[in-house]
């Protein structure tokens, strides 16, 4: 009877207890709200123009970025106050209007129609043609359809090369351009290489698609007025990560970052929509650039003293994790990193797609931190990998115990229409207090073990076949290089490796990611084929059968 009496009285004070928590974390979330949506609707507005990295945009959200780290009195951690500046070296490119091709006063739609080759020279050239005629000091065509089939059975025949020394002999001759085109259906592989660093020949070497010759080119007999520039430069531009720290004084440092970077206007062709459209990015990644503003704010005040944080904002995710790669490589303050939480796309939750919660293997400490933060207002799915096509995979790589927090890709990855209107700001409120309780989980965790997992496959997009390999991201050579290989899948049974670049597939080459995925395409579950990689400088091939 005294126990009863003792609950009764204590009641009053439980309920009123737990009322004035609901209502400090009501104002704190109505807070957190107000600040995300402040934050996302200026990074995802217009006038910064998708913020790519190394532009105009960038540079107005990197000093908002700043301004907001002072603001929540971070120590400034970069070079230059908090700013690290780097290089992105993206190789050769070619943009209008710099780059023209025109026919009989019709423009043609470079990417789509036409693309100049690597080793052209920077010219402007115009005449008037027949693709059926060589005459000197004209423009000359190359069907490569007859060339392929005399080929077809030559393992070590390069099309490429054979493009560039046609070219070469065209130009003796007394061609001024040479436009290549291929009128067979077998594969070509006459690819743009942005990594080319040979030296040009002296006309200019245009590639027509087979869109662009069926398009414009239909009749071979016909004449046609052509107007052609090629400028082809090397893309060096600048790129800022934001660097700030929130210093207790701890053994071990958390680091908290999320990219900000976006596409612009496309012009990377990392578009799923093409470029010319101002893509905002407000999911991917306002969302999580406005989380990291806030989780700068809330642990200002934290009573979790036994880590430091380090709170980064990246540059160059969208160009493959260039500015954590060289942050990593070049970091501007030294600390000893306890685990590093990563935040891309966490604007768009919904109970069907999920809160998914990377890097659960990376520590075995994490299995611990989980079963006390939980949140039920979430519906979460666990990754056990590290590695994924975002920051956190640098870290990873880097022995460090990772944590990566993403609401899956939506309708409008990597599109023009991801726009601040679309953001959940209720629960993605919700995802940064669930992120809170967790820092706070780990404060008397001390540092955490690291855990090497499985590599994930490419999730960029729905492919027919896969090797299972995890791409390099950051590699900037030609071809494809592994981090990599999942266990079980054809990679690991036909023996690749970490460190192997992929560079032909079938009849297919590729020298990015982007072409080799393009590669995929043409298989299907059963198909056979031959893998040719490059292993420490020496090329090698596999059977592969999907």
């Amino acid at each position: 009877m005294k126990k009863l009496w003792l609950i009764l009285l204590l009641l009053p004070v439980v309920l009123t207890v737990n009322a004035q928590s609901k209502k400090a974390k009501a104002k704190s979330d109505k807070t957190i709200t107000t600040n995300i949506q402040a934050h996302i609707q200026y990074l995802a507005s217009d006038k910064l123009e998708g913020r790519r990295a190394g532009s105009a945009g960038e540079l107005l959200a990197m000093q908002y970025i700043s301004n907001m780290f002072e603001k929540y009195k971070l120590s400034p951690k970069g070079d230059n106050g908090f700013i690290q500046e780097f290089e992105i070296s993206e190789g050769k490119g070619f943009s209008s209007p710099d780059n023209f091709f025109s026919v009989n006063g019709e423009k043609l739609e470079s990417k789509t129609d036409y693309y100049p080759l690597s080793f052209s020279a920077n010219m402007a050239v115009k005449g008037s043609v027949s693709p059926m005629l060589r005459e000197e000091n004209q423009i000359w065509f190359w069907n490569v359809a007859d060339v392929l089939d005399d080929n077809k059975k030559n393992p070590h025949f390069d099309m490429l090369n054979a493009v560039k020394e046609e070219a070469q002999k065209d130009a003796k001759k007394g061609a001024k351009a040479l436009i290549v085109y291929n009128s067979s259906s077998a594969a070509d592989n006459i690819l743009f290489d942005k990594k080319d660093t040979s030296d040009a020949v002296a006309i200019p070497v245009i590639y027509l698609t087979e869109t662009g010759t069926q398009k414009y080119f239909s009749d071979p007999t016909n004449i046609y007025d052509i107007d052609l520039n090629v400028n082809l430069a090397v893309d060096n531009r600048k790129a800022h990560n934001v660097i700030g720290y929130l210093n207790f004084n701890a053994p071990n440092t958390v680091v908290i970052g999320a990219h900000y970077d976006h596409l612009g206007y496309g012009e990377d062709g990392n578009s799923l929509d093409g470029e010319g459209q101002i893509h905002n990015g407000a999911d991917d990644n306002a969302s999580g650039t406005a989380a990291l503003m806030e989780l700068a704010r809330l642990l200002y005040n934290t009573k979790a003293h036994n880590n430091n944080y380090l709170f980064i904002a990246f540059s160059g995710e969208e160009l493959g994790l260039l500015g954590s790669k060289y942050w990593l490589q070049h970091p501007t303050v030294s600390v000893n990193m306890n685990y590093m939480i990563n935040m891309d796309m966490i604007g768009r939750y919904d109970s069907a797609r999920k809160l998914e919660i990377g890097g659960y293997g990376t520590s075995p400490t994490w299995s611990d931190v989980f079963q006390t933060a939980t949140d039920p207002n979430l519906v979460v799915k666990f990754d056990s990998s590290g590695s994924g096509p975002s920051d956190h995979s640098a870290f990873y790589h880097d022995s460090i115990p990772v944590l990566f927090f993403f609401t899956n890709a939506e309708p409008d990855y990597h599109k023009a229409t991801d726009d601040a209107d679309k953001i959940n700001y209720k629960d993605e409120t919700e995802i940064i207090d669930y992120i809170v309780n967790i820092i706070n989980t780990t404060n008397d965790k001390g540092k955490l073990a690291f855990l090497q997992t499985k590599d994930p496959e490419m999730r960029s997009m729905s492919l027919p076949v896969t090797l299972g390999v995890m791409p390099d991201y950051g590699y900037t050579g030609s071809g494809l290089r592994i981090d990599g290989v999942s266990k079980g899948k054809t990679a690991e049974r036909i023996g690749l490796k970490a460190g192997d670049i992929l560079l032909q597939l079938g009849d297919y080459k590729f020298v990015d990611i982007q072409t080799y995925m393009q590669a995929l395409q043409h298989f299907k579950k059963g198909d056979k084929t031959t893998l040719r990689i490059s292993r420490n400088g020496n090329e090698m091939s596999f059977d592969v059968q999907f």
